[in-house]
């Protein structure tokens, strides 16, 4: 079975259908933090390796890893790539945002 670490709208938090999906197809392992930091690019966040940071998140464990990723894959469409980190795989955003629009908290669901 395979990790995935959620920081924006796929955490516990949110009521989308991706989300929900998300939770029907996987077991929340609980709380992490990885390195790296977030950014506001709309009502959502992404994820930079740099500058250095911390970001907080939600490690789910994936069933079927194949079927789940593949919807996610759309989900997040062609401005995140999926990416291993050291605590699975999470989506990156591609290109490296402003300074000026990083969550210095880390954390998308306390700002």
């Amino acid at each position: 079975m395979e990790l995935l670490f959620v920081y924006g709208t796929l955490r516990s938090e949110f009521d989308n259908p991706w989300a929900a999906m998300l939770r029907e197809q996987a077991e929340l392992v609980g709380s992490a933090v990885t390195a790296g930091s977030i950014f506001r690019i709309a009502h959502y966040p992404g994820y930079r390796p740099d500058p250095p940071g911390e970001v907080h998140g939600e490690v789910y464990r994936l069933r079927d890893a194949e079927a789940t990723l593949r919807v996610l894959d759309e989900y997040e469409g062609d401005e995140y790539e999926r990416v291993l980190i050291d605590v699975g795989w999470v989506y990156q955003y591609r290109t490296q945002p402003p300074e000026s629009a990083r969550i210095l908290s880390g954390d998308f669901c306390r700002l």
